[in-house]
């Protein structure tokens, strides 16, 4: 059996520029990785304060921020078209100003706290100037949808004393607007940087070291051990590690191109569509920022939000989680029933035995993490810094050892890693800063609620719509943060738990990459597959359709995120589990042979019933569903004897 080998570049292809500012940005570039990744080891750990020199954190979020700029221009190109010739001297001049605005920030942060409030044209001329180059690499980076929400941000604060009714204001100067965003703390510099600058860039650095030293391709082996030679085994191997990868990276789209080139390509050889194929793919790297233990870098951000310890986050988001990718898992087994596939024989598969003696090491750093995570609640950073070392020293007993130069390269690709976290920091942050300012997201919560009218179905349906909106097109951190402070302040007003009302609007952040027109994981994946892209995304949604479900069940009732009495919390899992696999098997048309169609109506009818909170209604819907399982199966079996 040939081992497999995953990939941990996300940026596709290597490319060799043909211009020479280009070959003098791809040379710079390492070094500037390596130097994010030790400017964020050292204020991770704390090392000035072991040495006993004081420094505020925004100096250090100051710093990583002209570095991040730096290294987002040399490594964007300003078009598609000059991807090949890579950077120009014009981004050569514009990293230099990217690592000047930074040091600017960080030399003269003691200044700036001394003399707070004060407007000089100074700081508004390089506020002005960051706020630029933030716009153009989001540009860059995530193209000009978000470009223009934050323009409409901008022109809100400046303009709204022109706008009639509950919207309008006193408006603000251009100094005001522009110096808040970046210097105050609940802006750029504020607690957006100290969530990815921390504990995220941890996390990323745990994650490059655990598959740069093998670790990728032995979890992927395992899933290839225990699951590939069952029917539809490529697609429930594709499940495991795009879920896994996309927790780890947060990122939907780059996860998609990651995995994908490997997933897609062998589910469509075993004989799943090309649609769907994409379709399995995306679902599940998408449902990656859904996932505990790690979720991506949302769920360390919403813990900032809350002000809740992460694992509560993690624990309430367990439930949902496993939902979701179970209705997945189901799917694509009834499916390849439906379809007549097999699994992939035993001479392509890993065995085992053989591939838990070759990387039973890497089981050693997760179950480090879990521990300090959840046994004795150590914070998510010093968990992550730990079981990385963890890493390192593991590796020297483990299939790769760790040299210097493999240090190094982690070093590497965790501070390039961290740039386009970084630039999604950044927009957050700028964003963020302004609806501070203005108020505007009260404002929105209060417009929401009265809408509504009082109608809690209403207000959900207003508020889910609204995330779908706004995540078309944006990272799932920079979605949720907007979301945060525009629609689940109106949810927790009227009277919903605030922890659901924040994973409310973070699912519906995550369906926008699944739902049409923007859809850009799938549009992604079905360019791998080479599917027509509506056709895949309509396979997503209906791969998905447990996550556009359960958060209007876990909101009326949180028993799924395991809060709320323990037989409530029992009968709610059980009742979800019977739901998802009627609307399963209703969806596919497939139950260990065809289902007439009007069963099938009947199935999702059912299985809608089963995930109501009404405890009579959820009973009722399950006894149904359990008798229409139970007559279907016998009508298999009497086929079976007539034949």
């Amino acid at each position: 059996m040939k081992r497999l080998e995953f990939s941990t570049d996300e940026d596709g292809p290597e490319i060799h520029p043909t211009s020479l500012p280009g070959r003098i940005g791809k040379a710079v570039l390492p070094w500037l990785g390596i130097l994010i990744a030790l400017v964020g080891l050292v204020y991770t750990l704390d090392v000035f304060v072991y040495l006993n020199v004081f420094l505020y954190s925004e100096q250090f979020f100051a710093l990583l921020y002209g570095l991040v700029f730096a290294a987002g221009f040399l490594s964007l190109p300003v078009t598609k078209g000059r991807r090949e010739a890579g950077a120009s001297w014009i981004d050569m001049g514009l990293a230099v100003v990217g690592i000047a605005v930074g040091l600017y920030f960080a030399i003269s942060w003691d200044q700036i706290v001394r003399t707070a409030g004060l407007l000089t044209t100074e700081r508004t001329v390089i506020s002005t100037i960051a706020i630029l180059l933030v716009l153009e690499l989001t540009r860059r980076a995530f193209g000009m949808a978000l470009v223009i929400l934050t323009g409409l941000f901008m022109a809100y604060a400046l303009f709204n004393y022109m706008i009639p009714g509950p919207f309008g204001g006193r408006g603000t100067s251009w100094a005001r607007l522009s110096s808040y965003v970046v210097t105050d703390t609940s802006a750029l510099l504020g607690m957006i940087s100290s969530v990815v600058f921390g504990m995220v860039f941890a996390f990323l650095l745990f994650g490059r070291a655990l598959f740069m030293t093998g670790g990728g391709t032995f979890f992927t082996e395992v899933s290839m051990a225990l699951m590939g030679h069952h029917r539809g085994g490529p697609a429930k191997v594709a499940i495991v590690a795009s879920g896994l990868f996309g927790s780890l990276s947060g990122s939907a789209s780059g996860n998609v191109v990651v995995t994908g080139t490997i997933t897609i390509p062998m589910m469509i050889r075993s004989g799943f569509r090309r649609s769907t194929a994409g379709a399995v793919e995306a679902v599940a790297s998408s449902g990656g920022s859904l996932l505990p233990p790690i979720m991506g870098a949302t769920a360390f951000v919403m813990a900032e939000f809350l002000q809740v310890p992460y694992y509560e986050i993690a624990l309430a988001a367990l439930v949902p989680a496993l939902l979701y990718y179970a209705a997945v898992f189901i799917q694509v087994d009834l499916e390849s029933g439906r379809l007549g596939l097999r699994g992939l024989p035993q001479s392509e598969l890993p065995r085992m035995k053989d591939t838990l003696i070759r990387g039973w090491t890497f089981l050693i750093p997760l179950a480090a993490l879990i521990y300090c995570l959840f046994v004795i609640f150590l914070s998510p950073t010093k968990s992550a810094l730990l079981a990385t070392l963890v890493v390192l020293l593991v590796s020297f007993i483990g299939p790769v050892r760790t040299s210097l130069a493999m240090f190094v390269d982690i070093l590497r690709a965790t501070g390039q890693g961290m740039v386009q976290l970084g630039l999604v920091a950044a927009i957050a942050g700028v964003i963020l800063g302004i609806i501070n300012l203005t108020g505007v997201g009260l404002l929105i919560s209060q417009q929401v609620l009265s809408l509504a009218g009082g109608n809690l179905f209403i207000l959900l349906v207003l508020t889910a719509l609204t995330s779908i909106v706004l995540g078309m097109s944006m990272p799932v951190t920079a979605s949720y943060v907007i979301l945060s402070v525009l629609a689940a302040p109106a949810l927790t007003e009227a009277g919903v738990e605030p922890l659901a009302a924040h994973l409310f609007v973070l699912y519906f952040a995550v369906l926008s990459f699944l739902t049409p027109p923007v859809c850009v994981a799938v549009f992604v994946a079905a360019t791998i597959a080479k599917a027509p892209p509506m056709e895949t995304a309509w396979q997503s949604m209906k791969l998905a359709v447990v996550a556009y479900i359960v958060p209007f069940v876990f909101v009326v009732d949180p028993g799924l995120l395991l809060i709320g009495a323990p037989a409530i919390i029992v009968l709610n899992i059980v009742s979800a589990l019977m739901g998802l696999g009627a609307i399963s098997v209703g969806l596919v048309g497939h139950a260990r042979g065809p289902v007439p169609p009007v069963l099938r109506g009947a199935m999702i009818v059912l299985g809608v019933g089963s995930f109501m909170p009404d405890p009579m209604i959820s009973i009722a819907a399950m006894l149904a569903v359990a008798a229409m399982l139970g007559v279907l199966l016998m009508r298999k079996e009497k086929a079976a004897k007539a034949v």
